[in-house]
């Protein structure tokens, strides 16, 4: 009986990461993309040259990758903190490392302790799906940006 409320506990914290840190990282995707709208906006109003509008481009795309590797590790520490929170890993550097290596599905030298371990497999879900986001997002912007770039070529 003990054993199943502890991967119960697993299954909510689990769970609740994920929701948690999907609504983070959906309301950082709409708030790029108001954004990322009004640069094209005035990419096209000013009708920057070629030479003009491609290091315009790189800066916003560039700008796009790194809010979404900050929203990444934001993402990541929040469950390394639930990690420490409900005694799964002893350190919060421990936690980290965990975090990102069981997000980013690459694994590390760290281990959870038995009844946690379905919320490390639960996080590198998340993790599949906030890259498959990003990733989404990143191409979006760059395929916005090309009938515009086409246009000036």
């Amino acid at each position: 009986m003990a054993k199943e409320l502890l991967e119960c506990a697993a299954w909510s914290w689990g769970l609740s990461l994920i929701l948690l840190t999907i609504a983070l990282h959906a309301t950082g995707v709409v708030v790029m993309a108001f954004l990322d709208a009004r640069i094209q906006v005035r990419v096209r109003e000013e009708k920057l040259g070629t030479a003009r509008a491609i290091p315009v481009v790189i800066g916003a795309v560039g700008t796009v990758g790194v809010v979404l590797a900050a929203l990444h590790g934001l993402e990541a520490m929040l469950w390394a903190g639930a990690y420490v929170w409900v005694g799964a890993l002893g350190s919060f550097a421990e936690a980290v490392l965990y975090s990102l290596g069981s997000m980013t599905t690459r694994g590390s030298s760290v281990d959870l302790l038995w009844r946690w371990q379905m919320m490390g497999v639960l996080e590198a879900v998340n993790g599949m799906l906030l890259f498959g986001i990003s990733t989404a997002f990143i191409f979006a912007c760059m395929q916005s940006y090309w009938p515009m770039l086409a246009r000036r070529g």
